[in-house]
C-alpha cells in the first residue's frame, strides 16, 4: 500500500521525473502560466510554491537552493528579483490551477497552471476563455429568444 508516500510517479523513472519537474517549474517560473496535464499540474504546483518560497527568502543559502533545482540563472534573477516581492505578504497558494477539459488525440485531462499574482496583471487563460463561453452562451439565447417570438 502506497500509505503516507508523498508525491506523483507520473509513469516515469526518478530521474526522467526530476528532469521533467525541473523544466516545469523553470517554464512557469519564465511564463508565469503553463499547459499541461492535470496529474502534472498538481505536481508542478508543490514544487513551484517551495521555489517561491526560497525566493521569499531572499538569502545567498536560499538562491543557491533554488539554482540547484532550477538551473537558470535569469529564472532564479526574476524569482528572486520580481516574482517573489509580489508574494512578500501572501501566506502559501502562489499558483493557481484551472480545468481546461481534454486534450484531443489521447484525452489526456489538461490544466493550465499560473501564478495567482502575474506580473503582466492580465486577465489569466481561463477568466478570458470563461467569458468568451459566457457571450457565447448569451448569444445562443438571444437567437433562440428571437426565434421563439411570434411573426407578424
Amino acid at each position: 500500500m502506497r500509505h503516507l508516500k508523498s508525491g506523483r510517479k507520473l509513469n516515469r523513472s526518478a530521474s526522467h521525473r526530476r528532469a521533467l519537474l525541473r523544466n516545469l517549474v523553470t517554464s512557469l517560473l519564465r511564463h508565469e502560466h503553463l499547459q499541461t496535464t492535470d496529474a502534472k499540474a498538481k505536481e508542478l504546483r508543490r514544487w513551484t510554491d517551495r521555489m517561491v518560497t526560497l525566493g521569499k527568502r531572499g538569502t545567498l543559502h536560499a538562491r543557491r537552493q533554488a539554482l540547484a533545482f532550477v538551473r537558470s540563472r535569469p529564472v532564479v534573477a526574476k524569482l528572486f528579483d520580481e516574482i517573489a516581492p509580489r508574494f512578500r505578504d501572501r501566506p502559501g497558494g502562489y499558483t493557481r490551477i484551472t480545468k481546461l477539459g481534454a486534450r484531443h488525440g489521447d484525452a489526456a485531462p489538461l490544466s493550465l497552471i499560473e501564478l495567482t499574482e502575474r506580473g503582466d496583471r492580465a486577465r489569466s487563460e481561463a477568466e478570458k476563455k470563461r467569458e468568451r463561453r459566457r457571450k457565447a452562451q448569451q448569444k445562443r439565447e438571444e437567437q433562440a429568444a428571437k426565434a421563439a417570438m411570434p411573426m407578424r
